[in-house]
């Protein structure tokens, strides 16, 4: 059963896109919830899978391909005796990510009361922006203002890039 459920998706190592090759390391709903849960501070096993509600082996397949991939290091926990599983710089680096969907979230499936959360910068305690694209002279940008163009790292013309 678990070798069927590994199969039905479909991998885009062959694809030369940074969005399918993201989508290899944090596009399963699972990944993308204990990655949620390591910022909220969880990172053993057992507060993962209680959170979560999630079978033991869904979340063991989950956290190795997570540490596989480098987002996740094992550590042994100071009392010795269970792993841990703490972000490294590459995890981290997916914060903005779920802070994106997040707001997308908050603004498309609202709760009638309000937010759900509210993040806030560490240091003051005041709410953080909703997540943006900023253009480099410090404009936000919406969607059809932007396009892709071909960079370096595509090997041929056809790029699939369209405008947004």
């Amino acid at each position: 059963m678990l070798y069927y459920w590994l199969m039905k998706y479909k991998k885009f190592d062959h694809m030369n896109c940074s969005l399918a090759q993201t989508l290899d390391v944090i596009g399963e709903r699972w990944a993308l919830l204990i990655l949620r849960d390591a910022f909220f501070g969880s990172k053993r096993f057992g507060q993962f899978q209680e959170s979560l509600g999630i079978a033991r082996n869904v979340l063991t397949v989950r956290l190795n391909q997570l540490v596989d991939e480098g987002i996740f290091e094992r550590r042994v926990a100071p009392e010795g005796s269970h792993p841990e599983y703490h972000l490294t710089e590459k995890g981290l680096d997916l914060q903005p990510v779920l802070l994106a969907m997040t707001h997308w979230g908050d603004r498309y499936k609202p709760n009638p009361k309000g937010d759900r959360l509210v993040f806030v910068h560490r240091k003051d305690g005041q709410p953080i922006r909703k997540m943006a694209v900023i253009s480099k002279d410090g404009n936000t940008l919406r969607p059809r203002q932007i396009k892709a163009v071909p960079g370096p790292g595509m090997a041929n013309k056809d790029t699939g890039a369209t405008s947004a």
